[in-house]
C-alpha cells in the first residue's frame, strides 16, 4: 500500500546525488514496475507541472534547495497517491520558495485530489491548511476545522 497510494516529501529532500531531477521522479516509477517508456513522459510531465521544465537533466548539487524541494514533490505525487505525508517542507526553504511550495501543495490538492498531511511549525503552511490538529508530546491537544470558519 504505501509505495502505490502514499507520497512522501522529506524536510532534507532526500533525492539521490547521482540521479538526475528525471530519474529521482522517475525511481518511485521504476520501483512500481512502471515501463521505462511511460516512466520518462510521466516524469517529464510532472517536472513541468512543478515549474521545472528545463531543468530535467541537473544533478540535485546543481539545483537551489527549491527547486530540489519541488523534485522531491514531484517524486512524491508521480504516481497519484491519495495521500502525501510531508515532514515540515518548507523549512529549508526562503520565504518566497516556501509560498510557492505551498501554492503548489494547493493546486495540488485542487486539481489531482491529493491529499497532504503536513507536519509543520510554518504558520503559513498553517494558514492554508484546512483542518489543523495540534499535537503536544504525542497527543491531540486541539483540532481545528478552518472551513468552518
Amino acid at each position: 500500500m504505501r509505495l502505490h497510494r502514499i507520497g512522501f516529501v522529506f524536510q532534507a529532500f532526500n533525492l539521490i546525488p547521482v540521479l538526475s531531477a528525471r530519474e529521482n521522479v522517475e525511481f518511485v516509477m521504476q520501483v512500481q514496475g512502471v515501463p521505462a517508456s511511460e516512466r520518462r513522459g510521466k516524469s517529464l510531465e510532472i517536472l513541468e507541472e512543478v515549474g521545472l521544465e528545463g531543468l530535467e537533466d541537473r544533478l540535485p548539487s546543481e539545483m537551489s534547495g527549491g527547486q530540489q524541494q519541488r523534485v522531491a514533490v514531484a517524486r512524491a505525487i508521480v504516481s497519484n497517491p491519495a495521500l502525501v505525508l510531508a515532514d515540515e517542507p518548507t523549512a529549508n526553504l526562503d520565504s518566497k520558495t516556501a509560498d510557492g511550495l505551498i501554492d503548489l501543495f494547493k493546486h495540488l490538492n485542487e486539481h489531482h485530489g491529493t491529499t497532504f498531511i503536513i507536519a509543520t511549525h510554518d504558520q503559513r503552511v498553517m494558514a492554508y491548511a484546512k483542518r489543523l490538529v495540534r499535537m503536544l508530546d504525542g497527543r491531540i491537544v486541539e483540532e481545528i476545522d478552518q472551513n468552518a470558519a
